[in-house]
């Protein structure tokens, strides 16, 4: 029985498909991955903070952008669309496109069951080998809880998290506050009550 295997792709052909399609998709050692839709609360959470974000670097040279931007990590050829991205100073991008960072200082990934393990793993292995990222966070969808990892001046990444509508949690890097009560503003967790926007 004859083996079919899927065409290697050149991250320069992938880029072409890419930006033609209506639908988005990762791209790593030769091969595509179509990217699934978004929860309720996924999308909700991912609103908040860019909000939250935004508001707070307004005047400030940093950019926050949502999953529409896409981010190639370069050593490992990795290109993915994280939920949110954060660049501070002037931002570096792949081709005169504009669409392709290549140097965030803040990743958020908002979790979801499909994708937890992924994005604790593998996906952080990617995001660790670049120079310019100096938070990463994994924000729970199904709970109010967010985790932080701090890379630390020897290389080594620090954890923190925050839990529960009263925390805040304090991203050093970009200076910033997150509400974890404004973060989840509007969301509705398994068998609880709806989060409050605050007063």
């Amino acid at each position: 029985m004859a083996i079919h295997s899927k065409p290697y792709l050149s991250p320069q052909q992938y880029l072409a498909i890419e930006r033609a399609a209506e639908e988005r998709s990762e791209y790593l050692d030769g091969e595509m991955v179509a990217m699934t839709g978004a929860s309720r609360n996924h999308s909700l959470i991912t609103g908040n903070l860019v909000r939250e974000l935004g508001l707070q670097l307004r005047d400030r040279p940093c950019e926050v952008h949502s999953s529409d931007l896409r981010v190639q990590i370069s050593q490992t050829g990795l290109h993915t669309y994280p939920d949110v991205v954060v660049v501070c100073g002037e931002p570096r991008f792949e081709d005169e496109q504009l669409d392709t960072l290549l140097n965030p200082t803040v990743i958020v990934e908002v979790l979801s069951r499909t994708t937890e393990s992924y994005d604790r793993g593998r996906k952080f292995e990617h995001y660790r080998t670049l120079g310019s990222l100096a938070e990463y966070l994994l924000v729970s969808q199904d709970q109010p809880r967010i985790e932080r990892f701090l890379r630390q001046g020897d290389g080594l990444w620090l954890f923190g998290d925050a839990a529960g509508l009263e925390a805040v949690l304090t991203l050093p890097s970009i200076q910033c506050e997150l509400k974890l009560a404004e973060v989840y503003a509007k969301v509705r967790f398994p068998g609880a009550e709806t989060a409050s926007p605050p007063s």
